[in-house]
């Protein structure tokens, strides 16, 4: 049984998808989940205080965010763009 080839993406290119840092912002994004799966930890640790305070209202934040990196893209922790 053979195994499959690593898959390697360009140098300047991030190996986090844009699609999925969307998803889990829009869904997850009170908690900060989109920023710390692009190692953006300072802002997801930012989402996740401001939704704890507000009692659920800051949660508004992470939902707008992940909808602009699904429109806009982003970049990871280290400054590469997402990619598709």
């Amino acid at each position: 049984m053979t195994t499959p080839p690593y898959q390697q993406y360009p140098a300047n290119v991030s190996d986090k998808s844009k699609l999925v840092a969307g998803l889990l912002g829009i869904l997850l994004g009170g908690f900060g989940a989109g920023r710390f799966y692009m190692g953006d930890t300072k802002t997801g640790v930012l989402q996740l205080v401001v939704s704890l305070v507000t009692c659920g209202i800051g949660g508004i934040w992470g939902f707008i965010d992940g909808i602009l990196i699904l429109v806009n893209g982003g970049v990871d922790g280290q400054g590469r763009p997402l990619r598709d």
